[in-house]
């Protein structure tokens, strides 16, 4: 086992610090991804095709949810035996979490293609964008085998305590990205289809070079041809493990398409300022997300080492780090927001609408760090049924119905209203959860 990648010994507010970083300018390249694109179609294309892009990431975000919620379930398994020391186990772990990426993204990429363009339809996407919508979903799909082949690898790696290696591949792919967009659409003037086919080289590079990485490295998570193992017992572990997670990740999914529906009435203005706003709110709430991910790992693989103690003192350190940061940077795209909007657009309308919707919810980021905190816990320990029915009641209970009454009466201002509120509860639910202290007993792995 690789010490270094060990987080059941040593100092645990530097092991949680060192483990967050790397995932944080990792998740800082993927958002830079979805934000150059929003910037190169936004100002030399135009804000309908800005309203095309953001239109399709509720609905790719669907597609990936339950294959990428069950790959999370494998790489809390594989964190849990990496605490016990099983190295084998581990191995056979990996194999069957390669089998079922491959087989559910070749799957994934075919009710794709077959029903975008209904789901397209059934959000009320405008007349006006749904061709380049489309056009832009049908690309994507068709790349679907990278994107699932490099998030897939991610987790693996993130499951064995390598925050590194992903956010490697991000830098270089990133860059790779923003090459070819501004090649794309400046230079060949292929519009939104150049900035589809961009993200998809950019995807197929990174997967291909993380494949080559664990390889030369020989690390436990590398493919292999030759005695493959399938275990159906890790299949069903992380079926448990990760269908709840999947099943939270489509109804967070579903939730985005139920408010894009909503924005979608207010007209391409309403959605566009969503798509820019809402690319400001996601850079914002990224160490928040971050830190959700490292007690992720922390807690498994200390579960996997019967180190509760540890686990206690780590949750307890990450909701410090978390809070802090997100009170600061709310705080500061509040003061900035005019500014920040400015990358993306220079209609006016748009901005105002933009400014509203980052006051009101960066003001709250507070609620959303308890909750992405104190639910990351919990899927570490196994607990993954807990944070799913917090989204349900969140999301479904509160934020869509709230977002949809608030939106008749004081237009996108009450859409934007709904979220915070949604936050709030979801920080009470999943704070009381984690203190009642059922999730001790949810230990996956036996130690040998």
């Amino acid at each position: 086992m690789n010490i270094k990648n060990d987080l059941t010994e040593g100092n645990i507010g530097s092991k949680i610090i060192s483990f967050t970083l790397p995932l944080l300018f990792g998740n800082f390249f993927q958002q830079a991804y979805n934000v150059v694109d929003s910037i190169v179609v936004g100002r030399f294309i135009g804000k309908e095709a800005l309203a095309a892009v953001g239109a399709n990431f509720p609905i790719i975000f669907l597609m990936v949810a339950l294959i990428m919620g069950i790959a999370l379930g494998i790489s809390i398994i594989i964190s849990q035996y990496f605490g016990a020391k099983q190295k084998e186990k581990i191995r056979i772990a990996v194999d069957t979490a390669y089998i079922v990426l491959i087989i559910s993204a070749l799957s994934i990429t075919v009710i794709g293609l077959i029903f975008g363009k209904y789901i397209l339809i059934l959000i009320k996407t405008p007349a006006e964008i749904f061709p380049s919508a489309l056009i832009y979903l049908k690309i994507i799909f068709i790349g679907m085998i990278f994107t699932f082949g490099y998030n897939g690898i991610s987790a693996l790696l993130r499951g064995i305590g390598d925050s590194r290696t992903p956010t490697l591949l991000l830098v270089v792919a990133t860059i790779i990205n923003i090459i070819l967009d501004l090649l794309f659409v400046i230079y060949f003037k292929m519009g939104i289809k150049g900035v589809a086919i961009a993200t998809v080289i950019s995807q197929a590079f990174s997967f291909i070079m993380g494949i080559i990485i664990a390889i030369n490295k020989n690390l436990p998570i590398a493919p292999r041809i030759k005695n493959i193992s399938f275990s159906f017992d890790i299949l069903v572990k992380s079926v448990q493990l990760g269908i709840p997670t999947g099943v939270q990740q489509i109804l967070v999914s579903l939730g985005f398409m139920a408010l894009t529906r909503i924005v979608n009435e207010f007209g391409t203005n309403a959605i566009a300022a969503f798509t820019a706003a809402g690319r400001i709110d996601t850079f914002a709430s990224m160490p928040i997300m971050s830190f959700g991910m490292a007690i992720t790992t922390f807690v498994a693989q200390n579960m996997g080492a019967n180190r509760i103690d540890r686990v206690k003192e780590g949750v307890k350190k990450t909701f410090i780090y978390s809070a802090s940061i997100s009170v600061f940077l709310g705080f500061l795209i509040i003061i900035f927001s005019k500014y920040l909007l400015l990358i993306f657009t220079k209609d006016l309308e748009v901005q105002k609408i933009g400014q509203d919707y980052i006051k009101i919810v960066a003001s709250f980021y507070l609620f959303f760090s308890i909750m992405f905190t104190f639910n990351g816990a919990l899927r570490g320990a196994g607990d993954t049924l807990v944070p799913m029915f917090n989204t349900l009641i969140s999301l479904w209970i509160m934020r869509v119905p709230l977002s949809y009454l608030l939106s008749r009466k004081f237009g996108t201002v009450g859409i934007w209203w709904g979220i915070p509120i949604a936050w709030f509860f979801g920080a009470i639910l999943a704070y009381f959860y984690y203190r009642k202290g059922n999730w001790e007993k949810k230990k996956i792995v036996e130690n040998t």
